[in-house]
């Protein structure tokens, strides 16, 4: 047996796949980290490329999941919890679980039912749901689908006046809560993504959006449902902190800002009138900071307090991983990728069966280290490098 021989076969026998049956079901999948080959191996470059990928080098990306091992969890022993409550309460309402949708673009790429099937598999295990601005399907059916409105990740558009009938609809389809995705504004270069459709050579009119502008894809953005009526030009770079003012005097949802990377720009978003702040990089998505949000997100924390709502996305693929986040003061925890490739690899059982192991894992961890609900979480609980946070 040749030496590469050798190594391809000790490559397979490490894989996740390894371990799954000849046809798995999504109750086969152990971790969440199952759901990533299989993804991959459903879905075509161009749409892989654009939701597994970065920006620049991927560093962010990276980041992301290695900063995850920067934190430590102090377990403690003999703590009598044995059935943790995942409620939370935020924004007047009390929430089911401090796991969350991220906003996923244009889900029918990865799969047929795309948002509704997420919607269903929300709804079946009372998850919050967000909707982006580039869903394959209206917030209006969603809404149905969910059996209440989701929240909605808004691209906001160029102009004021079509800013106003965005939102206008949103409103008007129920949505409570707004979340203006502000990390993208000046573009980005998704320069993996871009190799990779480049290998598809199939004409592609679903296919997501990809390249440097932060405009770019407008033209195949008009097909989608909430750009009816609308240029599908988005994305000022002009924006500044007015606009959040102008927002609020907007709308009665509440608004979250979602992109936040530093202490001092969660301040200035609590100060102009902002009712939260999302810890982002857009998944590595956005800007090549070369930070990962589990880094960033004591910092926020700190500069806003414990009073100000403070969300985190961005890298989580294990329960263990939201409990570290839970502990430095993130109100809720959004994933994105995972539920996508769940959605990919087996639609909305899929969906349901990654929520299923992320929950079953953070609740692992809340009775092995005394945490019996969501509002004991604290610092306790966590070292970073080693040191009290």
């Amino acid at each position: 047996m040749t030496s590469a021989r050798r190594e391809f076969l000790r490559f397979l026998a490490a894989s996740p796949l390894a371990a799954l049956p000849q046809d798995p079901t999504a109750k086969d999948s152990l971790s969440v980290l199952d759901f990533e080959p299989l993804a991959k191996k459903a879905l075509p470059p161009a749409h892989w490329g654009y939701m597994s990928t970065g920006v620049d080098d991927d560093l962010t990306l990276r980041a992301n999941r290695d900063a995850m091992a920067h934190f430590q969890i102090r377990a403690r022993r003999l703590v009598g919890v044995d059935k943790p409550d995942l409620s939370f309460d935020l924004f007047g309402r009390t929430w089911h679980s401090p796991i969350y949708f991220s906003a996923v673009s244009a889900q029918r790429a990865f799969h047929p039912d795309g948002e509704l099937g997420t919607a269903r598999a929300a709804k079946e295990k009372n998850v919050v749901q967000m909707l982006s601005t580039v869903t394959s399907t209206g917030v209006e059916d969603v809404a149905k689908a969910l059996g209440e409105p989701p929240w909605y990740q808004m691209y906001m558009p160029i102009t004021w006046a079509e800013t106003e009938k965005l939102v206008h609809r949103v409103e008007a389809a129920g949505c409570t809560v707004l979340a203006w995705t502000i990390d993208t504004l000046g573009g980005r270069n998704a320069e993996t993504a871009v190799r990779l459709g480049r290998t598809d050579t199939r004409v592609c009119a679903n296919c997501p959006p990809a390249g440097t502008d932060a405009n770019q894809g407008s033209a195949r953005n008009r097909s989608k449902p909430m750009f009816a009526g609308l240029s599908a030009n988005m994305n000022p770079a002009f924006a500044d902190w007015t606009y959040v003012e102008r927002l609020k005097k907007l709308t009665k949802m509440k608004l979250l800002l979602k992109g936040i990377d530093t202490a001092e720009d969660a301040v200035l978003a609590r100060e102009h009138g902002a009712d939260g702040v999302i810890v982002s990089n857009h998944g590595g998505r956005a800007t090549e900071t070369g930070r990962g949000t589990i880094d960033i997100l004591p910092e926020v924390v700190d500069a806003v307090g414990r009073d100000f709502p403070v969300l985190v996305d961005g890298g989580f693929r294990r329960g263990s991983e939201i409990f570290k986040a839970l502990s430095l003061g993130a109100r809720a925890v959004g994933i994105g990728r995972p539920y996508v490739w769940g959605l990919a690899a087996y639609g909305q059982p899929g969906v349901e069966r990654v929520i299923d192991i992320l929950r079953a894992e953070l609740i692992m961890t809340m009775r092995n280290c005394g945490v019996p609900s969501v509002s004991k979480f604290s610092r306790e609980f966590v070292l970073r490098n080693g040191a009290r946070v």
